[in-house]
C-alpha cells in the first residue's frame, strides 16, 4: 500500500495505463482471432475483409507501446502470410 503522495499518485497512474495497455490488447487479440477462425472455416472473403482491420489493430497497439516493434512485425507477417497462402490456394 502506497504511504506517500506520490507513491499513490503513481499507483493511479499505473491503475490506468494498465487498463489502457490492456484495452488495446484485446482489441489487436480479437482482431487476429477473428482472421484465425474465418482461414480454418475456409471462409477466404471473411479472412480478407478482417486482415485490414486486424493490421490496423496491430499497427496501433505498436504504436501506443503496447507491444515491441518486432513483435508487431512478426504478427503482421505471419497473418499475412497465413492469408496470401490460403489465397493462393483457393
Amino acid at each position: 500500500m502506497a504511504n506517500h503522495k506520490q507513491a499513490e499518485k503513481r499507483n493511479r497512474q499505473r491503475i490506468k495505463r494498465r487498463s489502457r495497455n490492456l484495452l488495446h490488447l484485446s482489441t489487436m487479440r480479437t482482431y487476429m482471432k477473428r482472421v484465425r477462425k474465418a482461414l480454418d472455416s475456409k471462409d477466404l472473403e471473411a479472412a480478407q475483409a478482417a486482415l485490414p482491420l486486424a493490421l490496423k489493430a496491430i499497427g496501433k497497439a505498436n504504436s501506443k507501446g503496447v507491444i515491441h516493434s518486432k513483435t508487431a512485425s512478426r504478427y503482421t507477417s505471419r497473418i499475412q502470410l497465413a492469408v496470401n497462402r490460403a489465397t493462393a490456394e483457393a
